[in-house]
């Protein structure tokens, strides 16, 4: 028989933790499931040398303020170890490795089914963000190529690069620093789809989750959303990707047309040899296990009704994974608002329930997530 429970929390990294935190404020029954083996979440799984960028009171998770640290911006070693704490002091239940292999619909609630037994939840909320489903853009010819194909998702430290060609593709912040520490050991290129976006020396992640924040706000009001000076996929300045700069080397060029067995052709006809290539393209939505509800997407995403709670089924809550689902709401201090109006919806929701008032009832398309 399922364990019968309110909410299950599905994820134990940033979005899963900040959503207990507002659900045990509130007494709800729930638990959190987790597929790592320890804390920490998608930090666990990043490259060794990578450090946030915006300093500890910008990079905090609600309740607790991360320690002030005197090297400014996190290491992610840093970040993982205020996870493991913050899930230590507000007690938080979470049950791991527990992999979930899906969610359907049942009569009484969701049953969540996993490798180590089932839950009957009258809510669930989907926190497995996105670490485990990295995207690779299908270029011409990729499947002839010889050489070593790695994801960012996959890449830990620029010493297994030592003296060879090396292609990092990916404008965004992880394929700036990469190309950074990759430069000093190896020949690396750096390949983006447009000319890279460079932000000023002084501005950081607070910088740039003000003004995520005050568009957020535009738009909710109704108001014309305030120009943007910088987004959050542009490239901001730490410390080593301004030393790159200094060493002329943070210089891009434009997609290659296709691989061969050795390398890339380029626009212009010429052959470059290529030994690995560090895919820095980004991850999509890690949503198999909602497969069994038929969810509608849209742009790659499932429907929400304007915050985190799907349009398609009324018992789900998707917390943490992008724009789509709330205002910077993959970064640690911007899930806070979507956890927190998910967490006060879900007792609204549980409180119609005990009233007898049913869920509202909505069609799932043909279209799974």
């Amino acid at each position: 028989m399922p364990t019968q429970i309110d909410v299950v929390v599905i994820g134990g990294g940033q979005a899963g933790l900040a959503t207990a935190y507002f659900l045990r404020r509130a007494a709800i029954d729930y638990v959190v499931l987790d597929d790592q083996s320890a804390a920490g979440g998608a930090w666990r799984h990043t490259w060794d040398s990578l450090h946030l960028f915006s300093p500890a009171q910008w990079s905090s998770l609600p309740g607790w303020q991360m320690p002030a640290l005197q090297g400014g911006y996190p290491s992610r070693n840093e970040v993982i170890d205020y996870l493991a704490r913050y899930e230590d002091r507000y007690h938080i239940p979470v049950q791991r490795p527990v992999h979930v292999e899906s969610v359907s619909h049942a009569q009484d609630g969701l049953l969540v089914t996993t490798d180590r037994g089932q839950w009957l939840a009258k809510a669930v909320v989907s926190a497995t963000g996105t670490w485990s489903a990295p995207y690779i853009p299908d270029y011409l010819g990729r499947e002839l190529f010889r050489g070593r194909q790695i994801h960012s998702a996959q890449y830990r430290s620029p010493h297994e690069l030592h003296g060879q060609d090396v292609l990092v593709v990916g404008g965004g912040n992880s394929g700036a620093q990469i190309l950074a520490e990759a430069s000093e050991v190896c020949h690396a290129t750096w390949v983006t789809l447009h000319e890279p976006v460079f932000l000023p020396d002084d501005v950081d992640g607070q910088v740039l989750f003000e003004r995520a924040t005050a568009r957020w706000k535009a738009l909710r009001d109704g108001l014309s959303p305030p120009v943007p000076v910088g987004g959050l996929g542009d490239i901001v300045m730490v410390p080593p990707v301004r030393e790159a700069r200094k060493r002329g080397v943070l210089t891009s060029r434009r997609p290659f047309i296709h691989f061969d067995s050795d390398g890339v052709v380029w626009d212009d006809g010429t052959h470059s040899h290529v030994d690995v290539v560090i895919w820095c393209t980004g991850f999509r939505p890690a949503l198999n296990h909602l497969g069994p509800l038929r969810l509608r997407v849209v742009d790659g995403a499932p429907r929400t009704d304007g915050t985190t709670r799907s349009r398609d089924e009324a018992r789900l809550w998707l917390v943490g994974y992008g724009e789509w689902c709330g205002a910077a709401s993959a970064t640690l201090i911007g899930v806070m608002r979507g956890a927190r109006d998910t967490a006060q919806d879900i007792v609204q929701f549980l409180q119609a329930i005990r009233a007898g008032v049913a869920p509202a009832s909505r069609s799932a398309g043909d279209t799974t997530a």
